[in-house]
């Protein structure tokens, strides 16, 4: 197994952006020896909070004992504080993750590329680019998760005070993203009823404070024809509850076994 963190040349960032792996392969410090490695095996892209990084779910969780025991990669890449969005004044990070970051990892992993072997998930912000990547690109992933969140993102814009302003201005240039692509009921109110939607998981701690937004966007989505699996319990928006709730997410994966390939 690799696990570790990586410098990701990006030519969307114009420079070197970090990246944390959890690779189920026999794979030596360098990374530039996978066509030795005969698997293929399936791929979670695992989004980090507002305040975090691209190392966070390695330090405060078990993510790669979890990962382990299913036989699944995680790719854990780093999206500053830009909720996942081309920054109106600053940098790109939806197409460096959707469109860059996949083409590079084929370089590293032995990933099949097919929507059967792919998920995405994260916690907070991360919950929501889960769910933007997701809906936005229904035909790529089998599933996704949102762990705690921002699930509501618009609404939460257009509170006083429920956004910072500086942020707001960087990434959405201070425009509301109601009824945009930015919004996720927007999204589902556009695309519930794709038939090829992925399996969506919604989970939440009783007493986190981000529990409303989840809890609307569980009510849009039923709306829409979309009936996600919930996991609402005790906890909060704390590393405790993420550790947890990401092995319960891991286990409803719709895993293959890794094949490989003649």
């Amino acid at each position: 197994m690799f696990v570790g963190r990586v410098d990701c040349p990006s030519e969307v960032l114009q420079r070197k952006t970090g990246l944390t792996l959890v690779l189920p392969q026999q794979t030596p410090s360098r990374l530039d020896c996978i066509e030795a490695q005969p698997a293929t095996f399936p791929v979670l892209f695992l989004l980090h909070g507002l305040h975090g990084n691209h190392t966070e779910w390695l330090e405060k969780t078990r993510i790669v004992d979890y990962a382990g025991d299913r036989g699944i990669a995680v790719v854990m890449p780093d999206g500053g504080k830009s909720f996942y969005a081309d920054e109106a004044h600053g940098d790109s990070y939806w197409t460096y993750l959707t469109t860059e970051l996949p083409t590079v990892l084929r370089r590293w992993v032995r990933w099949s590329g097919l929507p059967s072997d792919t998920y995405v998930a994260g916690n907070s912000m991360g919950g929501y680019g889960a769910f933007k990547w997701a809906l936005r690109h229904p035909d790529r992933f089998a599933a996704a998760a949102s762990l705690s969140g921002s699930l509501d993102l618009a609404g939460r814009i257009d509170r006083p005070g429920g956004f910072d302003l500086k942020l707001w201005d960087t990434i959405f240039d201070g425009k509301p993203i109601t009824d945009t692509p930015n919004d996720l009921l927007w999204l589902l109110r556009e695309g519930g009823s794709h038939p090829g939607l992925p399996r969506l998981w919604v989970g939440c701690g009783h007493t986190d404070d981000l529990r409303g937004e989840s809890e609307r966007f569980v009510d849009a989505a039923i709306r829409h024809g979309v009936t996600p699996t919930l996991d609402f319990g005790p906890g909060d928006h704390t590393w405790p509850y993420w550790d947890q709730a990401i092995k319960r997410v891991i286990d409803w994966l719709p895993l293959r076994r890794p094949t490989v390939p003649r």
